[in-house]
């Protein structure tokens, strides 16, 4: 459905994509991961034919982006680019006709998405009158409105409850049993984790790392991580290294990984002599993966202490 091939991208001297590629199947919906200024956004507006390659191609159902393949798609950008004093309904009749619907299927779709967002009860409340949940799911009624091809969502969830990101994330699976073709990109990885068929991790305008979640967790060598909590960090390592075990700090934690499943009695079996605190086991997650990718030259060494009070 969805087809960028070698993308180059350049502002001035700063190269923001590099020979990016990546293809997405049809009905599939596909993650993009990435820290701030990896590209994602930049990505988005090649897509939608707001922007132009320096090199490399993109194809939406087999043809070349052009202005007829805005048609197909449908897009909920981070910031709702929603009139507050039109009702939803309103809204929903401006872009409709935008899109080029004729009246009668203006008539027939603004209550159809409503009603698939839930908002078809709000249909003449202001967007004024919404609550930033509504607002979203309005967003992606009207992303829907023209029945495109494949969706883009561009944080969808940023700065939502969590009520309100449980309901998108419904909306969102409602769209993969519709097989509506999907493009989500997210900073929340348990979003990504729950949602997506396949994931590409991209940084420096490069995919890094792509696949199932299942395939990309093979990038870990480990069954489990455990994280152990002890004033003897030193000892601990070096008594992981002997074992085998590799050792990381994330996010100030120290975790260890383990080659086979381990109940927490053999951990502590294996740390004898050594004061432990605490000490859990979790499965390797997105979480893990994307912090190996991203940050490869990770260092092993205990965050800095603060520095004493003057």
């Amino acid at each position: 459905m969805l087809k960028l091939e070698q993308l180059t991208k350049q502002f001035g001297d700063r190269t923001v994509l590099q020979r990016l590629t990546f293809h997405i199947h049809p009905g599939e919906v596909y993650g993009l991961l990435g820290p701030n200024g990896a590209g994602k956004t930049t990505t988005i507006n090649l897509i939608c034919n707001l922007l132009h390659p320096d090199s490399g191609s993109i194809e939406v159902n087999h043809q070349p982006i052009s202005d007829k393949t805005k048609q197909w798609i449908g897009i909920v950008p981070q910031e709702n680019l929603l009139y507050r004093s039109l009702t939803c309904a309103e809204n929903l009749e401006f872009f409709a006709r935008i899109y080029g619907l004729s009246r009668r299927e203006r008539q027939q779709r603004i209550p159809q998405c409503l009603d698939a967002v839930n908002l078809l009860s709000r249909a003449h409340s202001p967007v004024e009158t919404l609550s930033g949940g509504m607002q979203r799911r309005l967003s992606m009624a009207i992303a829907l409105v023209h029945r495109p091809k494949l969706v883009i969502l561009d944080e969808p969830t940023t700065g939502l409850d969590l009520e309100a990101r449980f309901e998108i994330w419904e909306l969102i699976r409602q769209l993969k049993h519709q097989g509506i073709t999907t493009l989500l990109t997210t900073h929340l990885l348990e979003e990504a984790e729950r949602l997506c068929h396949r994931i590409g991790i991209l940084k420096g305008g490069q995919i890094l790392a792509e696949g199932s979640l299942d395939e990309l967790k093979q990038r870990i060598p480990a069954q489990e991580i455990a994280v152990i909590v002890t004033p003897d960090e030193e000892r601990a390592i070096a008594r992981a290294a002997k074992l085998g075990f590799s050792c990381r700090y994330y996010g100030g934690d120290l975790v260890m990984w383990l080659p086979q499943r381990l109940e927490l009695q053999e951990i502590l079996n294996h740390f004898e002599g050594i004061p432990i605190d605490s000490l859990s086991r979790q499965p390797v997650r997105l979480e893990h993966v994307y912090i190996e990718v991203t940050q490869p030259t990770l260092p092993l060494q205990p965050p800095l202490a603060p520095a004493p009070a003057s």
